[in-house]
Parts: C-alpha cells; sequence; structure tokens
C-alpha cells in the first residue's frame, strides 16, 4: 500500500499564500476605513409640521416690547384706626361696594367710653360755673348800683339843703356857719356820687372779661368732649370714599393701634396696568410711550406714566395710564398682558423673531434652499428686536426664507433636509 509523503517546500508555499491573503485583507480594511473617515455625515432630516419659517421682508418695523402684569387702583385710600380698640363686628368682605357712609366693621375701647362721660361731665360742671359766675356777677352789679344810687340820692338832698342855706344865709336867717357846713357836705356827696358812678362802670365792663375766662374754660371742656365723642364715633369704621373693598387687614377679636391700617379701598373705574418689564428691554422705555393692554376681554389704549427706578427679579415695574374705557369684568389684580411701542423703524429688513438671539448679535440660521428640499445654517446679524420681529442687518435678503422654531438639535450640522 503506497502512502503520501507532504513535501517540506510544498507547506511553505501553503503558509507564504496564507500571509499574503491575509496582509492584502488588511490593506483593504484600512484603505476601506480612511476611505468611511473621511465621507461627512449625512444630513439629518427635519420634518415640515414641527417647524416654522417666515420670510424676510423689507419695509417699516415697529419696535415693542411686552410684559406681563395686573390691573391695579390708580389711588387707594387706607383707612387707620383712630384710636386704639379691639376689632368687635366686621360687616363686609373684600370685593364689596360701599359708600362713603358706610360701615365696614366695628371697634370698642371701654377706657376712650368713660374718657368721653367724663369730658362730657366736665363740659356740664363748666357751663354751670358759667351761669353761676354769671349770676353772682349780675348781683354784684346790682348792688354796686343800688349803693350808686343811695350816694346819688344824698348828694341831690345834700345839693337842694346848700342852695337853700345860701338863700337864707344872704337874707340873714341862716348863720354862715351852718352855710359853710351844708356845701361842704355837697362837696363831698359830689365826689362820692362820682367815685360811685365810675365804680359801678368799672365793674360792668370787668364782667364780659371775668366772664370770658369761664368762656374759655367752657370752649376747652367743648372741645376735648367733640374730640372724645368724634373718636367714639370712629370706632364706627366708615370707608370715607365711594368705591370698592379692596382688602380688611384685621380680624374679629385683634386688638389695633392708633393709626394701624384697617382696610383699603379704591375706585373700580379708575385703573392702571402695572408690567413687569425684563430689565434688558425697559432700558429704552420712555414717559408717555404709546402702549396697549389686552385684558383678554378687550384691548385698552395707553401711555407710560411711571417707571420704577429699582429692579427686581430681573425686571422692573412699569405703570401704564389707560386713556381707553374699561371693557366689562375689568378688576384690580386682573391679569393682562401689556405691548409698548418703543419706536418705528421707516425702511428696514425684517423677519419673525427667532427663538434663539438677542438684539446686536451674530447667529446661526437654517435658510431654506434648493425650493425647500434643504436649509443651510449662514450667519445672521440681528440689530434691533421687538416683540416678533428682528431688524436683519447682514446674512439675508428679501425673500430668503428661515427657520425661526428652535434648532438647538441640529447644532453639530450646516445643512438639514426637509421632508
Amino acid at each position: 500500500m503506497a502512502m503520501d509523503i507532504p513535501k517540506p517546500d510544498e507547506k511553505r508555499h501553503r503558509r507564504t499564500r496564507r500571509l499574503i491573503y491575509a496582509s492584502a485583507a488588511l490593506l483593504v480594511l484600512v484603505a476601506a476605513t480612511a476611505a468611511l473617515a473621511r465621507l461627512k455625515p449625512a444630513p439629518p432630516s427635519v420634518d415640515r409640521s414641527t417647524i416654522w419659517t417666515d420670510t424676510v421682508k423689507r419695509g417699516p418695523m415697529i419696535r415693542e416690547v411686552r410684559g406681563l402684569g395686573t390691573l391695579v387702583p390708580e389711588t387707594v385710600w387706607v383707612i387707620p384706626a383712630a384710636t386704639d380698640g379691639r376689632v368687635e363686628k366686621r360687616y363686609l368682605l373684600p370685593g364689596t361696594a360701599v359708600k362713603a357712609a358706610t360701615v365696614i366693621l366695628d371697634l370698642t375701647n371701654p377706657q376712650l367710653q368713660q374718657e368721653t362721660l367724663d369730658a362730657r361731665y366736665q363740659l356740664k360742671g363748666a357751663e354751670a360755673a358759667y351761669q353761676q359766675t354769671k349770676a353772682q356777677l349780675q348781683n354784684d352789679l346790682m348792688e354796686k348800683r343800688t349803693q350808686a344810687a343811695s350816694i346819688s340820692s344824698q348828694f341831690r338832698t345834700a345839693e337842694m339843703i346848700r342852695d337853700a342855706d345860701e338863700r337864707l344865709g344872704k337874707l340873714g336867717l341862716k348863720a354862715q356857719l351852718d352855710v359853710n357846713t351844708a356845701e361842704v357836705q355837697a362837696e363831698e356827696l359830689a365826689k362820692q356820687n362820682d367815685l360811685a358812678r365810675q365804680e359801678v362802670e368799672t365793674f360792668a365792663n370787668s364782667i364780659d372779661a371775668q366772664l370770658a375766662v369761664q368762656q374759655a374754660n367752657i370752649d376747652q371742656k367743648r372741645a376735648l368732649y367733640a374730640l372724645k365723642e368724634s373718636q367714639l364715633e370712629q370706632l364706627h369704621v366708615r370707608a370715607g370714599v365711594d368705591g370698592i373693598l379692596q382688602e380688611l387687614d384685621v380680624d374679629v377679636g385683634q386688638q389695633v393701634a392708633s393709626g394701624a391700617p384697617l382696610a383699603k379701598v379704591s375706585q373700580p373705574d379708575e385703573l392702571k396696568a402695572s408690567l413687569q418689564i425684563a430689565e434688558t428691554q425697559a432700558k429704552d422705555i420712555q414717559l408717555g410711550q404709546k402702549a396697549s393692554i389686552d385684558t383678554h376681554n378687550g384691548i385698552i389704549p395707553g401711555h407710560v406714566m411711571r417707571i420704577d427706578p429699582s429692579v427686581a427679579n430681573g425686571t422692573r415695574t412699569v405703570d401704564v395710564k389707560l386713556d381707553g374705557p374699561l371693557p366689562p369684568g375689568a378688576v384690580p389684580d386682573l391679569s393682562v398682558e401689556g405691548t409698548i411701542e418703543i419706536e418705528r423703524l421707516a425702511d428696514v429688513l425684517y423677519v419673525g423673531r427667532p427663538v434663539h438671539g438677542d438684539a446686536n448679535t451674530t447667529v446661526g440660521l437654517f435658510k431654506v434652499i434648493d425650493g425647500g428640499s434643504e436649509a443651510v445654517r449662514v450667519p445672521v446679524e440681528i440689530g434691533s428686536e421687538s416683540v416678533n420681529t428682528v431688524e436683519i442687518r447682514k446674512g439675508l435678503d428679501v425673500g430668503d426664507t428661515v427657520i425661526l422654531s428652535d434648532t438647538s438639535a441640529e447644532d453639530s450640522y450646516d445643512r438639514v433636509q426637509l421632508k
């Protein structure tokens, strides 16, 4: 039986062929890898229904800023406590229409009630003292007049005696001593009569002055009593003006101090819009600029009346005066949207505002090409911005269509397919 004996040269040839084949395969693999590495990634596809676009236009553009806010009263009347007290009754709730005389709540103050009663009795005492003093002065005046009348009567009698004695003395029927004595008595009584008359006049004139002191005391007591009565009446807390009860800051049983705010009343037909505008946008707002306020039940024209100089949470408060009538349902604290017109640009390139892109910056936007089948990223310089539009300074022309929606998912691509 014959046997095949392998030859050494044949084994070596087979090993060489295998090495050649392996090297060739490796070279092909390396070449294919290098070729694939040089290929660009295929552009992603974007569904048209998930994006929105706009076309670049030329013409006038209105710069506007927008902010959310509420309607607030132009004037709010704060009703303070006239005196210390405790809330006894509360008659109304916020939102109720009130008249000036409407009682909102009642306070109690036992000490004030006692002080009012004491002031009343003090006034009555002062009035009684006045009448007593007046009566006493009238009596004193009558006594002085009576005394003066008596002296006057004595003086007239002395005059008659003197005259009679003088006639008798001339006839030699009366001694000269008696005549002289009668003259002296008459002169003395004349002096007493003058003094008595002057005393009556002086006393009569002093009555008013003495009563004036008593009257001043009465006036002081009356003023104190009126004050206490007023404070007692003000324990019935009234609205003070016609309007709407805006706030009620106290509860039944609560103790309040004099001057503490109890409630707020506003007039519902005198409202303004208080808007919160982003700090970066508020820098261009000026007093008097036109505005429109959307109450979701109508749009009211207005103008900027105040700009808060301070910044809170990245916003500034801008108050808008309403120049038109309020629509139905417009009440304080109603949520509104406000738009303020900053300026009108006469002739500029503009397009709808993209999701990403601020004023005076350059952003990459996808411009639609090839009849709408593709879009390529182009650098676009944005100028002024408004609520819904932006000014185009460079990068686009009239008629170009760009994607405005969020394309951050395609940030790594310069081209996208539209399907």
